[in-house]
């Protein structure tokens, strides 16, 4: 859905990344999956200069009655819309990202949160505990503020986000579903590393070692 973003200024990929969203979730019910990541739309794309800017009240009018539309669908399918937080400029705050969950009023439409795109602008654990039971899946990643960067990515417990603090927002919230790890970039050599190194630093964060 960078692709095909639900803010583009052009009908047809807007309608495109519309029937991406649905068969998503036609498909995850035979994949035993109770909710789709969905990127809600863009003001712009970070890593493509040449993409459209779309106004931020446009891209807000775009995406919500894009996902509003798709809602019938998620609830027949008993399938969440999760909405990712990502660096695309727009609901950049936890209360907005909130509040426009909510407009929805649907069980089917959550947030699927990435505790490292936040460290941008924010800090994960406030965003936890703003956005509380809405969460319904999560993305884990660290991230380097002084980078500033895509380049600031790096692995679990080499950047800056306070694990302490996230999981213990977590648990004020109640979550208890998976915490997936999404590391980027691969390692350049023996890439099934990362594997062992995720794994054994998840085991730090969560308490298990």
């Amino acid at each position: 859905l960078w692709e095909y973003t639900l803010t583009s200024g052009k009908k047809e990929i807007r309608e495109k990344a519309k029937t991406v969203v649905k068969k998503m979730l036609e498909l995850a019910p035979y994949l035993k999956v109770d909710a789709v990541l969905v990127i809600p739309g863009a003001v712009d794309i970070f890593f493509n200069p040449s993409a459209e800017v779309v106004p931020y009240d446009v891209a807000y009018k775009r995406a919500f009655e894009a996902i509003k539309e798709c809602v019938p669908i998620a609830e027949e399918y008993k399938v969440t819309i999760g909405l990712e937080n990502v660096w695309n400029k727009f609901l950049l705050s936890p209360l907005e990202f909130r509040d426009f969950v909510d407009k929805f009023n649907s069980e089917y439409v959550g947030v699927y949160f990435d505790v490292g795109n936040i460290l941008l602008t924010g800090y994960p654990e406030h965003w936890i505990k703003i956005l509380g039971k809405r969460i319904k899946q999560i993305h884990i990643k660290d991230f380097r503020r002084g980078v500033g960067s895509a380049e600031g990515f790096v692995d679990l417990l080499e950047g800056d986000v306070n694990w302490k603090a996230v999981i213990l927002a977590l648990q004020e919230v109640g979550y208890e579903r998976y915490l997936t790890a999404e590391i980027i970039p691969p390692y350049s050599q023996h890439p099934e590393a990362l594997i062992y190194n995720t794994s054994r630093s998840m085991d730090f964060i969560l308490g298990r070692s």
